[in-house]
């Protein structure tokens, strides 16, 4: 294992959802949060900080909020940043930052955890590719210390900012997702599949449903 702390951003307005909380909708019986909550505690993140509203969640996190409420994702890491970092004994040396919205996460962080056991000391971030190896900066692994640094030079605490705004600067590798191989059968298959319409949210469950009968 390597040391880390965790992010977890559960504070979007889930427009495309018409507003429901996206990270208490559930996929295999559980929430989205809850597997989120469960993917950074199996590779032993402390602490576990989740950014939005307190919503009911198995698992120990701790709740904190970016300011103003709804300030965009690079708001909810800089919010949560600072929540771990006060909480934290000592500074971990990586920082996970995950979205609560992956039906998938218990199977993309053990990618991006065993990488970062191996990438040499100038690379500054893991992230899980997507099908056109585009790296997904909501699935990934920081160095802490970098990160840190990003986040002191991002003007309004992050408010409105893009995610590319924050990374830009750093030396990023990015993990191929072993379940893009099946995207031309399921889509949902996608260990960086997100939900983001109810029509995802069914695509998971019936992936879901699916990987039980095999």
């Amino acid at each position: 294992m390597i040391d880390l702390s965790a992010i977890l951003l559960a504070g979007g307005r889930a427009r495309r959802l018409g507003g429901v909380a996206k990270p208490l909708q559930t996929v295999g019986g559980r929430s989205l949060l809850d597997i989120a909550v469960s993917a950074a505690t199996r590779a032993g993140a402390y602490p576990i900080i989740a950014v939005g509203p307190e919503m009911p969640v198995v698992g120990t996190v701790r709740w904190t909020r970016e300011d103003p409420a709804f300030g965009g994702p690079v708001a909810g890491i800089v919010a949560g940043f600072d929540a771990a970092m006060a909480a934290a004994d000592t500074r971990p040396a990586w920082t996970l930052v995950l979205a609560c919205d992956l039906p998938h996460a218990e199977s993309a962080v053990p990618l991006l955890t065993a990488a970062a056991a191996l990438v040499p000391s100038d690379v500054e971030a893991v992230c899980l590719g997507d099908a056109t190896s585009r790296p997904q900066f909501l699935v990934g692994l920081f160095r802490t210390a970098p990160l840190g640094r990003q986040i002191e030079r991002m003007p309004r605490r992050g408010r409105d900012a893009a995610v590319r705004d924050l990374v830009n600067d750093l030396a990023v590798t990015v993990v191929s997702d072993p379940g893009t191989a099946a995207l031309s059968s399921d889509a949902a298959a996608a260990l960086s599949f997100d939900v983001d319409t109810w029509e995802d949210l069914e695509a998971a469950r019936r992936a879901g449903e699916d990987g039980n009968r095999e």
